[in-house]
């Protein structure tokens, strides 16, 4: 009853012209590509706590990606551990075996095997956007492997990936591809209206290393701004996002959590719902809620809901 209720609310917004603006800091310029690997040395490199090791070669693999930790999860199904072939990249090579995969990624534990089934289908069908590679690999991907993936997936721990903190100056990064990252001399720069998110330790991600997590910077006051929105809905800017995905924010039923995913991912699905781009089962209900968003109301949103307790 509640998320028919909810739907109803959703559905009686008003629609206005204006979507939200396009959160910059949180997409990659177009054109931006991963740098090319340095030439392989055969060097054998490992994790702190990991007794594996494994090559830069096999730590950047599609289908045989590493898996430092092997004790410390259920068993992995073939597609989830390996993909198919050049169709279908393992799983775990992008959301890593924890399911937490980085601030390009959807983290995924703590949804319902349902609803990730339903993403995946919503992506082999077309109506969802905004990641190619996974529009690719589903359209290859039998309904029998999208709901062992959905299973493993869901069982999975829910445990906090990144710490939110305010602050006035942030590290000078820069795109490797989807993922924001330091700069390799340093330096700091003023952080602006952005929610920056970088790497606790850029070697360990660049090991794929599914213990070292992320730190988002955001600016000074927006955490209460945030709660404002996310509990009241700031003055009929917005709906309370507590309506639906609950008053901690960590999901009711088929309405997924929010609280402790990557304020990166929360800016741009909120971006692309805003714009139609992000369609599928519950993504028109959201347009009318979001579309009016600023980009500081959406730093603020996104900040706040990935600072709370996953």
């Amino acid at each position: 009853m509640k998320t028919i209720a909810c739907a109803l609310m959703l559905a009686a917004l008003p629609a206005v012209a204006a979507a939200a603006e396009r959160p910059d800091w949180a997409f990659p310029p177009p054109g931006v590509t991963g740098a090319p690997r340095k030439p392989e040395t055969g060097e054998l490199k490992q994790v702190p706590g990991s007794s594996k090791t494994y090559t830069q070669s096999q730590i950047d693999s599609f289908n045989e990606p590493p898996d430092w930790f092997p004790d410390e999860h259920p068993p992995m199904p073939s597609i989830v551990a390996h993909g198919r072939g050049r169709e279908v990249r393992a799983c775990i090579s992008c959301h890593l075996s924890t399911g937490y995969g980085h601030p390009e990624n959807s983290r995924l534990p703590g949804a319902s095997a349902g609803y990730i089934a339903r993403q995946l289908a919503e992506f082999k069908s077309g109506v969802r956007k905004g990641a190619a590679n996974m529009l690719t690999f589903t359209k290859a991907m039998s309904d029998e492997e999208m709901k062992t993936a959905a299973e493993y997936f869901a069982s999975l721990p829910v445990k906090r990936w990144t710490r939110v903190v305010e602050t006035e100056t942030v590290p000078k990064t820069y795109f490797l591809g989807t993922r924001r990252m330091p700069l390799p001399e340093g330096g700091t720069e003023p952080i602006g209206m952005r929610v920056i998110e970088v790497p606790e330790d850029a070697e360990r991600v660049e090991l794929r290393d599914p213990k070292s997590g992320f730190i988002a910077y955001a600016p000074p006051g927006s955490l209460a701004k945030g709660l404002n929105l996310v509990a009241t809905g700031g003055d009929g800017k917005t709906i309370a996002c507590t309506i639906c995905h609950g008053p901690t924010l960590k999901g009711v039923g088929e309405v997924p959590g929010i609280a402790g995913q990557s304020p990166v991912t929360i800016a741009r699905q909120l971006y692309l719902m805003a714009t139609g781009e992000r369609a599928g089962t519950w993504a028109p209900l959201m347009k009318g809620v979001v579309e009016k968003l600023t980009n500081e109301d959406i730093v603020a949103i996104a900040a706040f809901a990935a600072s709370q307790e996953p």
